[in-house]
């Protein structure tokens, strides 16, 4: 079994990590509010004093924290990651970040004889304690391979996207079109109610036609409005918007439909992307 060290247990790290315990791999845990601890007390998970503590009993350190700094500094800053962890050992990085970093962070890890992996998450809280999450992992195949009986106690599936930086352009696509699809849910139900067509309605009938989306889903529960979603997701898909039209921008790719809807959908949470002229 690996030993498996877990940083991030936020909604949907947490009960990531509780899969890895109940699948009976030797787990530690660290967390910057020791709050976040109290529901393991009922685990045989150990706790670190710091992220290089957890590194220094792990074979695979797995980190769910919240943007690119946050991942740059469980794993470089002072008692980091990088300064704990043995040589072969590995890191996947389940946050959603700019495929650079994750490249940038490899470099550095390799320096350590570290290997790093992207393997970004989709699908909430909900579906990790189920452990069917979509798990999307870019690296080398070997290292994959080692990573996967970790990854398949709370994913599946779990994807191999081909190479370090692919895992996490899949998961930027994945919630573009997401963001883009919640812009055409909202609009189709409030053409809808101006049409005299209840939006309670038209949701039910539009969840169990041709038209359904996970996303149409969320507007309706949400009232058939992006008010609610807004308030709690907006600015975390504003800035997975952002990161994949710069690394559509910086390969030259050509924006298309999909990025138009995404704005829509951001201009309707007030987070709005860009400024004229930008991809």
């Amino acid at each position: 079994m690996i030993r498996v060290g877990f940083i991030g247990l936020g909604s949907q790290g947490a009960p990531m990590a509780r899969r890895i315990i109940e699948a009976g791999h030797e787990t530690t845990l660290w967390a910057r509010r020791p709050a976040t601890l109290v529901p393991f007390a009922d685990t045989p998970a150990k706790r670190a004093a710091s992220p290089a503590d957890l590194a220094s009993v792990s074979d695979l350190v797995c980190v769910c924290v919240v943007d690119d700094a946050d991942v740059e500094e469980v794993l470089t800053g002072e008692h980091g990651v990088l300064s704990g962890l043995r040589r072969g050992g590995v890191i996947a990085v389940h946050s959603t970040v700019h495929p650079d970093t994750c490249r940038r962070l490899a470099d550095r890890a390799r320096t350590h004889g570290v290997t790093l992996v992207d393997a970004p998450v989709s699908g909430g809280g909900p579906r990790a304690a189920e452990g069917r999450l979509v798990v999307m992992v870019g690296g080398e195949p070997g290292t994959v391979a080692y990573c996967r009986p970790v990854f398949a106690t709370y994913g599946d599936p779990v994807v191999h996207t081909g190479p370090l930086g692919t895992g996490q352009v899949a998961k930027l696509l994945n919630n573009l079109l997401f963001t883009a699809n919640l812009a055409t849910a909202a609009d189709t139900l409030a053409l809808g109610r101006d049409l005299a067509v209840d939006p309670a309605a038209l949701a039910l009938i539009l969840g169990r036609g041709s038209a359904a989306s996970f996303a149409l889903d969320r507007v309706a529960s949400a009232g058939a409005t992006l008010d609610r979603i807004a308030a709690h997701a907006g600015p975390l898909l504003r800035k997975d918007v952002r990161l994949m039209t710069d690394v559509a921008g910086a390969e030259g790719a050509t924006a298309g439909i999909v990025t138009a809807a995404a704005d829509a959908a951001l201009a309707l949470m007030n987070q709005r992307r860009s400024t004229a002229g930008e991809l």
